[in-house]
């Protein structure tokens, strides 16, 4: 073992043991979690599902996903925006670039036809992370994530050109990323579109009736729970997010020549 890899390991060991130290003496202090529930958290666990005070509270047991979309859905709707602009420039800066379709790539047909079975599963375990929520860990981002690891397989499996030949191109994933966006701002004011007619307060974000604005989005339907706009929030972003992840991939997977063709083009026109 050479002197600098002999360092490095007697390195990490003493921080390991000087970070053990630490937390049996208490040295950290404040940094380190309390050992009871905060009083903000039990603020949260109190009123994300609470039917007899539904002005308080967003109707849905999984309070995750109440805080992201309606204790501070303001906040998630900008990171979401982040996130479309940054996909945005990454189009930008790729335009003008497409891969020739060409047919006869990838891998064998027994690891095809393994994949094939495998897409199936993996977007209904996408699918249920999203549907459900609203009810259990999980949500729109990370059932989109899931999702996203579809066209992933396809690209590495059967090559981008199987997967451009069958539609999904970065156009019609720029669209459908844009459609998950504008359901997710429909949805934000949905409950201020229902009040309108009536000229009832309302606020953005609104799920369940709050103080001086009556109006509510319903948090089950026969008998099953939505948690009121949760369930569409997770759902536009389930879509918006599958389509994000999709479409960097397939800006990722154009081959470098392609990429080199297309620049030293626009360097002999100029």
């Amino acid at each position: 073992m050479k002197a600098k890899e002999i360092v490095i390991v007697v390195s990490v060991i003493l921080f390991v043991l000087l970070v053990a130290l630490a937390l049996s003496i208490g040295a950290l202090g404040m940094l380190l979690p309390p050992p009871s529930v905060r009083e903000v958290a039990k603020w949260f666990l109190k009123t994300t599902f609470d039917p007899h005070n539904r002005l308080f509270s967003a109707m849905a047991p999984e309070a995750v996903t109440a805080i992201v979309w309606d204790y501070r859905g303001l906040d998630t709707l900008f990171e979401t925006a982040v996130f479309f602009l940054a996909i945005i420039g990454s189009v930008a800066i790729m335009r003008g670039i497409s891969s020739k379709l060409e047919v006869g790539r990838g891998l064998s047909l027994i690891v095809k036809t393994v994949t094939k079975i495998t897409l199936v599963m993996i977007l209904a375990v996408a699918a249920s992370i999203a549907l459900h929520g609203h009810l259990t860990p999980g949500g729109g981002f990370q059932g989109g994530a899931a999702a996203a690891v579809v066209p992933l397989l396809v690209l590495v499996i059967f090559s981008i050109y199987f997967l451009e030949a069958k539609g999904v191109t970065k156009n019609t994933m720029l669209v459908l990323r844009s459609a998950g966006l504008i359901g997710i701002g429909l949805t934000t004011f949905l409950t201020l579109l229902i009040a309108l007619p009536t000229l009832t307060n309302a606020y953005i974000f609104q799920n369940q009736p709050k103080a001086y604005a009556s109006v509510g989005l319903p948090y089950e339907i026969g008998g099953s729970l939505t948690g009121g706009s949760l369930l569409l929030f997770n759902i536009f972003e389930m879509f918006a997010v599958a389509a994000g992840f999709t479409l960097v991939f397939i800006l990722l997977a154009i081959p470098e020549t392609e990429v080199l063709k297309m620049l030293r083009g626009e360097e002999v026109g100029h």
